[in-house]
């Protein structure tokens, strides 16, 4: 499969996903015929490891597939991205437990937002504990959950893993009451009690042998690409939206269409210049990165610095994007039937995300300096 096939096959899931993206919207939930799709076409597989059924795909492919499907819907395209670092990052940890993931239907939701507890007991572990911005939860059949093993009192050596728990262990708790990427779905996640066999035990995001170039990538920079793979997908839906409502508009009190005014020019201008910059940058970061991990080289600190320098800026460049052409979209950004009223609201949930915050640019400056990082991202 080339890499066009997978972008392709994203593309033309459009229709689809943006038929459903009020139902996702009203219901703060993936619709279940997206969610098939998605699985149908490899979608959520395309970073996963080839022989549970992944295609492995370079990091260019997965920004690219992301990216199309946060241009229609950016809480779509959320959820395919949760799905893809899902498989790509817990999927080669399944040695153990392969007939979880056979079926490429399968669909595996996870969360490292809480630690829960796995005790030892008998047939297994008894794993209890309540996950945080569980993104795709409702079209799952498994659950990763983070957890500490213990041991009666003692909690054993190792740090993290992941306890992957069948679909009716788990509870979904009705917590993801927000306003941007409300069809997300990324809700609460509740287990109690329930025996998971040892093969069920995995590692963590992070903790697997690198058996691929993608698994010698650095981790926090795979969390950050593909964040901003929906900021600028959600940034391009905006300059969409914008350059159709310009075309139609005739403000009050004039009898010029929008995109004969100045503002509209220069807005639309500016936002292209801008998203087009980011976007050429994380892409060229991407490749540079590629490359040294191919040839089987580790990426240096300084570069895993810069490049959180660049996709921090990118998450902020996508929303100074729709900040641009809302201001001169006018009252009409705000109205409830426009796109660009959802599209401010989502934009922004990806620049809060710890992936590509903007206290990682002072952090990843500290690096440049010759200190040491604070966040843990680059740790």
């Amino acid at each position: 499969m080339s890499t066009t096939d997978y972008i392709e096959r994203a593309k033309s899931l459009a229709p689809l996903v943006r038929d459903n993206a009020d139902q996702a919207e009203r219901e703060r939930h993936l619709p279940r015929a997206v969610a098939q799709a998605f699985a149908e076409n490899g979608l959520y597989r395309v970073a996963g490891p080839p022989e549970f059924h992944g295609a492995d795909a370079d990091p260019k492919t997965q920004i690219g597939v992301i990216e199309a499907v946060s241009r229609i819907d950016g809480s779509a395209g959320w959820n395919l991205m949760i799905g893809i670092e899902t498989f790509g990052l817990i999927g080669p940890g399944f040695v153990r437990c392969r007939e979880l993931i056979d079926d490429p239907m399968t669909i595996m939701a996870s969360s490292t937002a809480a630690v829960g507890r796995a005790e030892r007991a008998e047939g297994g572990w008894r794993v209890t504990g309540q996950w945080q911005f569980v993104s795709g939860i409702h079209n799952a059949q498994i659950f990763g959950a983070t957890v500490r093993l213990y041991d009666g009192d003692e909690e054993l050596p190792g740090g993290n893993r992941y306890a992957i728990v069948p679909e009716g262990g788990y509870e979904i708790l009705d917590t993801w009451h927000v306003g941007g990427m409300r069809g997300s779905g990324s809700h609460d996640v509740k287990v109690e009690g329930v025996i998971v066999p040892d093969e069920y035990i995995i590692a963590p995001i992070g903790g697997n042998a690198a058996t691929t170039p993608q698994l010698r990538l650095p981790l926090s920079n795979r969390l950050a690409y593909n964040k901003v793979a929906v900021a600028i997908g959600i940034a391009r839906a905006a300059i969409d939206a914008f350059v159709a409502l310009a075309t139609e508009k005739k403000p009050r009190f004039t009898t010029r269409s929008l995109r004969d005014r100045h503002i509209a020019q220069r807005a639309v201008a500016q936002a292209e210049a801008r998203l087009l910059g980011a976007r050429a940058s994380i892409l060229s970061l991407v490749d540079e990165q590629w490359e040294t991990v191919t040839r089987g080289d580790l990426v240096e600190t300084r570069d895993r610095a810069i490049f959180h320098i660049v996709s921090s800026d990118a998450a902020k460049a996508a929303v100074e994007v729709v900040e641009l052409v809302s201001e001169a979209a006018g009252t009409s950004a705000n109205r409830l039937d426009d796109p660009l009223e959802r599209i401010n609201r989502d934009v922004r949930v990806v620049r809060q995300h710890a992936t590509v915050a903007p206290h990682l640019i002072e952090d990843a400056g500290r690096v440049l300096l010759g200190l040491e990082p604070e966040a843990f991202m680059l740790r």
